[in-house]
């Protein structure tokens, strides 16, 4: 029962990078990002190709990830003070500033197809501050978007980008428990 057709975006969460020490990475709690409109990621990464015999004899295409960009309605002050590092007073006033570190990250998230939806974890993703917009309401009312443009590179620890999985009747509790940390690929004996 393989999918014909993908359509949706939803379940985008955002498991913070705590720690990279040597060989393993620690990721914090994911915590959910609602208002998913859009998601572009686009390969990074050149190609080698060597010609011979009046032809393209070889070609190799180096994986240096993905950049792009994630559209949400409205980027929440989670993500705000846990990966773009701003700060909150006792007011609730968010506050950006130029001492603020911002963290990578690993993101999850769920595209729907018709027979079965697949969920992925990107390992190690930066974000860029994003745009601040706005528009004047006309005859009728429109949302406006945030877009985050971000980067997903492998990780220093073992070169993986990314992983996805569909749920089958053998993998049920691990993809119904996918999002609650940064899935880790099993290892088969």
């Amino acid at each position: 029962m393989k999918n014909k057709v993908k359509f949706g975006l939803c379940n985008v969460h955002i498991a913070p990078i705590t720690a990279v020490n040597g060989s393993s990475i620690t990721y914090d709690t994911p915590f959910a990002i609602p208002g998913a409109v859009n998601l572009t990621l686009d390969p990074e990464g050149e190609s080698a190709d060597f010609f011979g015999d009046n032809t393209k004899y070889f070609s190799e295409f180096a994986n240096q990830g993905y950049s792009g960009s994630l559209e949400i309605a409205l980027i929440s002050d989670e993500f705000r003070t846990k990966i773009l590092g701003e700060s909150t007073d006792s007011n609730g006033a968010m506050t950006e500033s130029t001492n603020d570190t911002i963290k990578d990250f690993a993101l999850g998230f769920q595209i729907d197809g018709d027979k079965t939806n697949r969920r992925y974890w990107y390992y190690n993703v930066s974000a860029q501050r994003p745009s601040t917009a706005g528009q004047t309401i006309e005859t009728s009312k429109e949302p406006s978007t945030d877009t985050l443009n971000i980067t997903a590179t492998p990780r220093i620890t073992d070169n993986k980008v990314r992983t996805f999985l569909e749920r089958t009747t053998e993998n049920a509790t691990a993809y119904d428990g996918f999002f609650e940390e940064v899935y880790e690929p099993v290892v088969s004996a």
